[in-house]
């Protein structure tokens, strides 16, 4: 199904919902709004963000990635047990959850398809570098790769390296540039 087939599903949906009486347009429109603007990956953009411009944070992120992101307040679920691991020049991790498709939603926002197929779950565990270099990453065979399962309990998220020629970058630039797949680990930030 091509992406203008699913909006025209989604349409049709969304309208016949709407003439049998069990939505409203504002409520289609808050949802919209809610995984937009309040529930999704730019709320990991902006933990990443502050974590590379602000030092004290990137430390509490680290220790403890649910209480250091209380501050800002995000909607959603799946953070009440956030671990927050570090991509470095020594280790590089990826995210994965092999018994479903546990995931943070609250920073992430929805999962991506390829999250949940089972190809993906089992593949990742077996032959990281493999299922990277399909995401066109390819790591220095110096650089380890750590592959973190998230549960119903823990939910896993990556801090990606800063790339060096976004050091100048403000907060909020910074933010618009960092993607989800990053934060996964499927990429590295700058070259997704």
């Amino acid at each position: 199904m091509t992406k203008a087939d699913a909006a025209l599903r989604a349409e049709a949906l969304e309208s016949l919902l709407i003439e049998k009486g069990l939505l409203n347009e504002q409520m289609v429109d808050d949802v919209i709004v809610r995984y937009n603007e309040r529930v999704g990956p730019m709320n990991g953009a902006r933990v990443v963000a502050r974590a590379w411009t602000d030092p004290g944070f990137k430390a509490r992120l680290l220790q403890d990635g649910s209480a250091a992101i209380e501050e800002f307040a995000f909607e959603g679920g799946q953070i009440d047990k956030l671990v927050v691991v570090e991509n470095t020049d020594q280790v590089h991790n990826v995210v994965v959850c092999t018994l479903c498709s546990c995931y943070p939603w609250a920073v992430l926002g929805l999962p991506p398809k390829w999250y949940k197929d089972p190809a993906y779950r089992s593949r990742i565990v077996r032959e990281p570098r493999a299922v990277l270099a399909e995401f066109g990453t390819r790591l220095p065979d110096r650089q380890n790769v750590k592959v973190w399962d998230s549960s119903a309990e823990v939910r896993y998220m990556v801090l990606p390296q800063q790339p060096p020629e976004w050091q100048a970058l403000s907060e909020g630039e910074l933010a618009q540039r960092v993607t989800r797949d990053s934060m996964i680990g499927v990429t590295v930030a700058g070259d997704d």
